[in-house]
Order: C-alpha cells, then sequence, then structure tokens
C-alpha cells in the first residue's frame, strides 16, 4: 500500500456488537413472543401493538405461514399499488414476491386502520419474525409512502419508522433495492436479522431476481456483523444455502439474549494480514458467522466479499465525488469566463468564436466543455435517483452554479450541433441533463430579479438562445431562396416575425448579453439580412429598438414608451 492512501475496513463485527448492545433487539423480540404466546387459530396474519409511555410504538406482526413461494408480482400488474412512491423515471417498475404482497392486501382495509393510528412525530418500530417480518417490511414502506405524500418537508418533526425483522426472506428485486437505496434516509428503515441456521432466510437467495435491502445483522453461535452491502450480503446469504442441511428453525430469542449479552467470540486465529485492514476484517467476519470451510474456500470467500466490498465503497464515493469537485468545476467556468472576455475583445462573441475554431484558443475550450458536461450531466443523475423532497434540498446547494453552467455551455454545445449539420436543436438534439437543469431553475421559487445595471456581465437567461438564431438564418435563407415554393416562404416569414417577437421580449426584461450585438455576431448577421429583406419601412418593436442597442449595454434603454 503506497504511503498515504486511504485504507479501507469493514466494521461489521463492531456494528454489529453496538446494535445488539443497544437494546434494540430485546423489545420488538420480546413483543413478537407475546404475539405467539396468544391463541390465533383463525387467522393467518394477525398483529400486536405495544405503546411504552408516549414515547415509542412497537408494532409485531406473525403470521402462521410457515414458507412463500418465490413467484414475484410485478408493481405495474396491481391494481393498486401502495408503495408507487418508489418509482421514477429511471425505475418505473419493481417486483415483489407475490405471496407476501397477497398476504398484505388480504389485510389492506385493516393496515389501513392501523396505518392512521401511528403518529410518525414519535419513533415507531416495526417488527415481525419470519413470514411476519415481510409483511412488516411491507408495512414499513407503506409507511414511509405515508411520510413521503406528507405535505410536511423531509426535515419536519417526522421520525422514519425502524423495521427491525427476525429471520425473514427477501421480499423483492434489485428494481426494488434500488429505488429504496436511492435515498438513504429509506434505506437505513430496515434491519434484518439473520441467523446463518435459518434456511428461510436465504430460500430465495439461488433465484437471481432476489436483492437483499437495507442493514443485515448475520449471527452464529460465534457472533455477528453487519453488512448493508447488497452484493456482500446476497454472497454471505448464498453462503449460509449451502451450510444449511435440513429444516433447522433457529431460537431467535436466545439469538437476541446472547447477542445483548455481547457473547462474541474474538477468534485469534483471523489469518495474518493485517497490511490489507479490509481482508482482514472480512476475514473475522467469516470465522464470525462460523462457515465449516477449508483454508482455500474461505480465502476465496473473503476475496469475493473484499471486491464486492471495494465496488461498494466506490460506487458510495462516485456519489459524494461530484459535490466535493464543486470548486474545481467553478476553476474551470473561470477559464470559459476568461475566454469569453477573450472573444468579445475580438468583436465576434464566444458563441461564433468556438462556432468558427479560428484560434488555438477556441480549440484548449473543447476539453473544458467536455470536463464541465460530464461533471454536471453525474450531478443531474445523482439528483434525478434523490426522492422529490430530499432531492430539492440536495439541489439548492449547487443549483446557482448548474444554472450558470447551463447559460454558459449550452451555447457552445449549441454551435458544435449546427457546425455539424443538425437542425431543430431544441427538440432533436438538446441533452436531457440541459432540460432537467432548467426545469429545476424554474421551480426555483429564490430567482433573485433582473437587475438591468449589470447586465454588461450578464449571460443570456435562454440557454437555447443561439439554437433560436440558428432557425432564424434557416429561415432566412428559406425566404431568399429561389427554389422554395410560396407556402414555404411564407411560413419561414412566419418564424422569423415570432422570432422578432422573442428577442423583443427577452430584451424588455434585460434577459439577453450585450454581446449579441457585437459586429461579427450571428444575431447582427441575422438582423442586417432580415432588415434588408423587410425593408427600411420595416417598424417593428425590434427595428425601433435596434436603432438605440447601444443604450442597452448601459442599462439605460427606455422600453416604457413602446
Amino acid at each position: 500500500m503506497t504511503q498515504g492512501a486511504t485504507q479501507l475496513f469493514s466494521s461489521g463485527p463492531e456494528t454489529a456488537s453496538f446494535v445488539a448492545s443497544s437494546g434494540l433487539l430485546s423489545a420488538p423480540w420480546n413483543l413478537i413472543a407475546d404475539l405467539n404466546a396468544e391463541t390465533h387459530p383463525n387467522e393467518n396474519l394477525f398483529w400486536k401493538k405495544l405503546s411504552i409511555q408516549s414515547d415509542l410504538t412497537i408494532i409485531a406482526f406473525e403470521t402462521n405461514q410457515n414458507r412463500v413461494p418465490p413467484d414475484l408480482l410485478r408493481s405495474s400488474d396491481m391494481m393498486d399499488n401502495p408503495f408507487e412512491f418508489l418509482c421514477y423515471k429511471k425505475i418505473p417498475c419493481f417486483s415483489l414476491n407475490q405471496a407476501a404482497m397477497s398476504l398484505f392486501n388480504d389485510h389492506r382495509q385493516s393496515l389501513g386502520q392501523l396505518k392512521s393510528e401511528i403518529d410518525l412525530q414519535k419513533p415507531v418500530i416495526v417488527t415481525g419474525h419470519g413470514v411476519g417480518g415481510s409483511v412488516a417490511s411491507l408495512f414499513t414502506l407503506w409507511l414511509i409512502g405515508k411520510m413521503v405524500s406528507s405535505d410536511k418537508p423531509m426535515d419536519s418533526s417526522y421520525k422514519p419508522p425502524l423495521c427491525v425483522t427476525f429471520g425473514s426472506p427477501l421480499i423483492g428485486d434489485k428494481h426494488l433495492q434500488e429505488a429504496i437505496s436511492r435515498s438513504g434516509i429509506w434505506n437505513s428503515c430496515f434491519l434484518h436479522v439473520a441467523s446463518h441456521l435459518d434456511p428461510l432466510v436465504s430460500s430465495f437467495i439461488s433465484n437471481d431476481s432476489y436483492r437483499p435491502f437495507g442493514t443485515f445483522l448475520l449471527c452464529s453461535d460465534c457472533g455477528s456483523t453487519c453488512s448493508e452491502n447488497p452484493d456482500s450480503i446476497s454472497r454471505l446469504l448464498k453462503e449460509m444455502s449451502t451450510q444449511n442441511q435440513g429444516p433447522q428453525i433457529p431460537g431467535y430469542g436466545n439469538i437476541v439474549e446472547r447477542l445483548s449479552s455481547k457473547a462474541i467470540c474474538k477468534d485469534s486465529d483471523v489469518p495474518n494480514i493485517a497490511q490489507n485492514l479490509l481482508r482482514a476484517s472480512l476475514a473475522s467476519q467469516v470465522q464470525v458467522l462460523g462457515f465449516l470451510k477449508s483454508d482455500l474456500s474461505q480465502n476465496n470467500l473473503v476475496k469475493d466479499l473484499e471486491r464486492e466490498e471495494l465496488l461498494f465503497t466506490l460506487n458510495k464515493r462516485k456519489l459524494f465525488i461530484p459535490h466535493k469537485k464543486l470548486d474545481e468545476m467553478k476553476t474551470y467556468m473561470a477559464q470559459l469566463e476568461w475566454y469569453k472576455k477573450t472573444c468579445e475583445n475580438r468583436k465576434s462573441g464566444y458563441y461564433d468564436s468556438y462556432k468558427n475554431d479560428r484560434f488555438p484558443s477556441d480549440q484548449d475550450v473543447v476539453m473544458l466543455v467536455k470536463i464541465l458536461n460530464n461533471y454536471w450531466k453525474d450531478m443531474v443523475e445523482e439528483g434525478e435517483k434523490q426522492p422529490q423532497k430530499e432531492g430539492v434540498f440536495s439541489r439548492t446547494r449547487w443549483l446557482y452554479a448548474g444554472t450558470n453552467y447551463r447559460r454558459m455551455v449550452e451555447p457552445l454545445d449549441i454551435a458544435q450541433y449546427y457546425k455539424k449539420g443538425g437542425r431543430d436543436y431544441v427538440n432533436k438534439g438538446r441533452s436531457e441533463h440541459y432540460k432537467q437543469l432548467q426545469m429545476w431553475q424554474e421551480e426555483d421559487k429564490k430567482a433573485k430579479p433582473i437587475n438591468r445595471k449589470n447586465v454588461q456581465s450578464r449571460l443570456t437567461v435562454d440557454s437555447c438562445f443561439w439554437a433560436h438564431v440558428e432557425e432564424a438564418l434557416i429561415s432566412l435563407r428559406k425566404c431568399k431562396a429561389a427554389g422554395s415554393s410560396v407556402a414555404e416562404k411564407e411560413e419561414a416569414m412566419k418564424r422569423l416575425e415570432e422570432f422578432e417577437e422573442y428577442v423583443y421580449g427577452l430584451l424588455r426584461s434585460y434577459k439577453v448579453s450585450p454581446e449579441i450585438f457585437l459586429k461579427e455576431s450571428s444575431y447582427m448577421r441575422w438582423w442586417n439580412d432580415y432588415f434588408r429583406l423587410k425593408g427600411s419601412s420595416h417598424g417593428s418593436q425590434l427595428a425601433n429598438f435596434m436603432k438605440n442597442y447601444a443604450m442597452y449595454e448601459k442599462g439605460e434603454y427606455d422600453f416604457s414608451h413602446e
């Protein structure tokens, strides 16, 4: 390992020890035990609610079903999907265990009454054993949906519920896991306790459609370990399934008691690989779980887990790198500002300079544009993954920078698009991340009013302005072309007049950068040709403005008389 490199470490056993010693497991399990002591001969699903003083509510679910088949039900096939809030553009659909969902739906009315009685401004624990834990997970998702659909913001007094399951099978596919994991809050609502001897926990793991979510506390006679990495959990569950021979039913009451008393084995025979803390800690976890394997097989398992942990860590870091690199992006934006100023000094404007590519500095900007585009595409992708309320909070931190980026860089992408012969950029060529940034900016209620006194340094508000200029130039050519029909010329003229109104509307609000009036700009080329086509008698509002546009740059043009 190179000096100064970050050393990874898996704290699974330590996290498990902390959870066990916190007493978090005892109260839920005790309520499950009380529920099982009652008789429910004619009910396939039953539950019990316990209020501990006024500070905590615990709800335990149990069922007479010992197993459920692995068949999955797509959310798009549900008549009334109670978890619709999980769906978004990139995950429009997910799948749930059909039997667990049927059990949930059979009692939807009664569960709805239970849900209405729960005060999410106070801590709530939802728990269940076996298939009852599957229903507990579904009910918890329903509570999260209640929290999300509320008018209250995410940082209100609402407290996310905690679901603690014991020996429960997986309930959904990878799309469900991805949908839940896009919110750190949602994913942290689930803690699944599983014994290495429990066949029900790993019963669906051979079906690659199933995927774990939340945190898993895996335990054996020797100790326990925690993980929130779905790939590592899947790998360990597969290992557990090979160890389980016969219908062994672990006693979770004894497991909870043992974990709570911190009876965790500290094996001194962990391989001597201290130079790799991650591998050493993973080897310790494998031994804690009591897997009976040869040295070679155990080393292979540790290597598999190490690979999964490294990938998991790298993917998590990707989520934060864009935020950490924002200052670096500001440096690149400053270089673009300098390029823009240099182009203005050449009287051509940075849009036309970049498009015409006459100077070495024009080529230098290409890499800046690529770097900035890659960064903001990643940022928008991560912002879209966030649930609506959390995403709004996250986006406000960088929305101002994103708006400046869009107004500065998109014109350069437009220049390349039309240079390559493209047409109708707005509808056919515009990147989705620009559309999303614009939509977020328009939704932002904190937009500052336009101050016309600093118009000289302003970027044009509509980042697609130059695309409209290019389309106006195309329409102008159609009007002048000898081969154009009368109908084509009339349609082209109509578009030119609409463009006139569009430009004047922006100017009235001081939303256009004065650089459009530079002598060699595409806009001035359009205006001069268009005015000649219309004739000197053309007296539109824009024509009157263009007689005194120099006043606009000073912020002194008076639009009130027009």
